[in-house]
């Protein structure tokens, strides 16, 4: 087969591995992990575009390197050929290897914040996706000082605390080795972290198999999506993650 890629850059060293040893011809596309601060309608919009620019007479399917991604990818279409993505809510469940793995970890740890080698090197939106955010829009990216110039020291507390302090749900990092890191470097970078914001550390493996999956061709049911042309994602909110819908005439 020959599939088009297109994934966020936080997966970009693990699918760059997997696809290197994939049977098929793939060609990748990385979007910014920015795309998910739009919010759903932002995001659904860039995402069609990337779509809709693919020569799909050169391709046998359209792979996603996402998760649901707080409903970024609702309603996107298959039109010629086939669009296939993991059964996942968000990144997290691809690098922990299936979504009954991370939703086990998610239940058993929560305030966690997860980082792999993706999310440390490319997990910070810069230029117009930065200022379109919805952390921007909001002002929830403010520095303190900037709310205390604009709203008084009283007020500026008040709105750092419950709009900009977004650590405050969080008590622990864990790491996701991929196995495929060329050195510590982003392990010890996570411990420090921890250490800086006094947080618990935790390390654990993950699984690039449903990584491999997706670009070797392999979708089972339980684990893939497969929309076929004339149809589009749709959300569901059970353990099928998502499932597709024929669009109307």
């Amino acid at each position: 087969m020959t599939l088009k890629l297109i994934a966020c850059e936080v997966m970009y060293r693990e699918l760059c591995s997997a696809v290197a040893r994939s049977p098929h011809l793939v060609d990748i596309e990385f979007l910014p992990k920015g795309l998910h601060d739009l919010g759903a309608e932002g995001m659904q919009a860039r995402m069609r575009e990337a779509v809709e620019k693919v020569d799909e007479s050169r391709y046998d399917a359209i792979i996603l390197g996402y998760g649901l991604c707080n409903n970024g990818l609702q309603g996107l279409t298959a039109r010629s050929i086939p669009i296939v993505i993991p059964r996942a809510h968000d990144c997290i469940t691809v690098f922990f290897g299936s979504k009954e793995r991370y939703m086990t970890y998610f239940h058993a740890n929560p305030g966690t914040f997860f980082l792999t080698s993706g999310w440390i090197e490319r997990g910070t939106a810069t230029g117009d996706l930065a200022e379109l955010s919805i952390q921007h829009q909001t002002g929830m990216d403010s520095a303190y000082e900037d709310l205390v110039a604009k709203y008084g020291e009283d007020n500026a507390k008040y709105l750092y605390e419950m709009l900009c302090d977004n650590d405050r749900h969080y008590k622990q990092f864990t790491y996701i080795e991929m196995g495929i890191e060329p050195d510590d470097r982003f392990e010890q970078h996570s411990r420090r972290l921890a250490d800086e914001r006094g947080w618990a550390f935790r390390k654990e493996t993950g699984d690039i198999g449903l990584i491999t999956r997706l670009v070797n061709g392999d979708w089972n049911d339980d684990d893939f999506l497969v929309v076929q042309p004339g149809y589009r994602i749709v959300a569901r909110y059970d353990d099928h993650v998502m499932t597709c819908e024929k669009v109307a005439p």
